[in-house]
């Protein structure tokens, strides 16, 4: 049995949607954030030392990292390359490897940035230093990471008007892989956010698997 450990509005999100478009049976263990810091919960850092989801349980072997977790259930489950690159189109397996690591590597450090900034204006602190917390968060905001942000945001609506998905004009698990910072971007950076990306994450949401993951993961709400 495949087990996942699986926080709310988290990455592992992207694991149950794989595992449902897979169609491996799976067992899933819920934990929740504290309401107040968003943290996971010592239950998780139990599980692994980190304290991150999601968590792998396959064949004895704990594994983290949603990107490795992807390439590790497609690598065995997926023989007929329904939801990876053919072997024989290296153009297609050269994008997909892009997408697998850009999505974590490259797009999410701007966007974590941008929710830390942002809770840093609204968060609880003597009077007196709100103005200077709330300037600081700002420049930030304003000279390094809303630049970084709209770079990233239209490099990629650029490649989705080259391509319906990532790695070609096929749904693969690149796409599974680029879904948590593309749904955050929609949520959390909307007027930098273009058509086709919008489009990619309508056609993501329309699929039955996705929607059977949420029945499954609960409600994943990333505007929190």
């Amino acid at each position: 049995m495949i087990r996942v450990h699986h926080l709310n509005n988290s990455r592992s999100q992207r694991v149950l949607w794989l595992l449902e478009e897979l169609g491996q049976p799976y067992e899933v263990v819920r934990y929740a954030r504290d309401p107040k810091t968003m943290l996971a919960p010592q239950a998780l850092r139990d599980v692994h030392p980190l304290g991150k989801s999601p968590v792998l349980e396959l064949d004895g072997r704990r594994l983290v990292e949603s990107g490795a977790i992807i390439e590790a259930l497609v690598e065995r489950f997926d023989p007929d390359h329904t939801l990876s690159p053919s072997p024989d189109d290296e153009d297609e397996r050269l994008r997909y490897r892009q997408w697998l690591h850009y999505a974590e590597g490259s797009a999410m450090p701007p966007l974590l940035m941008s929710l830390v900034f942002g809770r840093l204006r609204s968060a609880p602190m003597p009077f007196f230093a709100r103005p200077i917390a709330r300037g600081i968060a700002d420049k930030a905001m304003q000279r390094f990471i809303g630049p970084q942000l709209q770079t990233h945001l239209e490099y990629v609506e650029r490649e989705l008007g080259a391509y319906q998905w990532f790695a070609s004009d096929r749904f693969t698990a690149a796409d599974i892989q680029m879904s948590f910072p593309l749904e955050a971007a929609v949520v959390r950076a909307a007027e930098r956010v273009g058509p086709n990306i919008r489009r990619f994450v309508e056609r993501i949401h329309a699929r039955p698997a996705y929607q059977r993951a949420l029945e499954t993961g609960g409600p994943f709400e990333l505007g929190r």
